[in-house]
């Protein structure tokens, strides 16, 4: 279960460097929301970004109270069902990958997405 949550992690901390760096300008945006904001994120995206990027910090900290015993600062049974809530979310994001227009979101978020995905499902079932 430890090395499914650290593979968790390492995909969602890939994911939280991509988020800094679109919302810090650099042109990524081709990998994130369908490509359809063209290269760089326009400022009202970057604000959604930032929503985004907390999100995954919370998840990264769940998978990891979930799979690798650091403290929770939720309760046991509270992190198990958020487990469960970002396996869905993970496993529709990586429907939506799949049918996405841009061919670098598809080609390199969906298997991203669908790994993190097992993960959370896996942890969740076996903590």
């Amino acid at each position: 279960m430890q090395i499914l949550a650290f593979i968790g992690a390492a995909l969602l901390a890939v994911v939280i460097v991509m988020s800094i760096l679109l919302i810090c300008g650099l042109p990524l945006g081709e990998f994130s929301m369908g490509g359809r904001f063209g290269k760089i994120w326009p400022p009202k995206i970057k604000l959604l970004g930032v929503t985004q990027l907390l999100a995954q910090m919370f998840a990264l900290y769940i998978i990891l109270a979930a799979g690798t015993g650091i403290p929770y600062f939720i309760n046991y049974t509270v992190t198990r069902v958020i487990c469960f809530v970002f396996a869905v979310f993970f496993f529709g994001n990586t429907f939506l990958n799949i049918i996405s227009p841009s061919k670098k979101e598809k080609f390199v978020m969906t298997p991203m997405s669908l790994i993190s995905a097992v993960c959370f499902l896996v942890v969740g079932i076996l903590m």
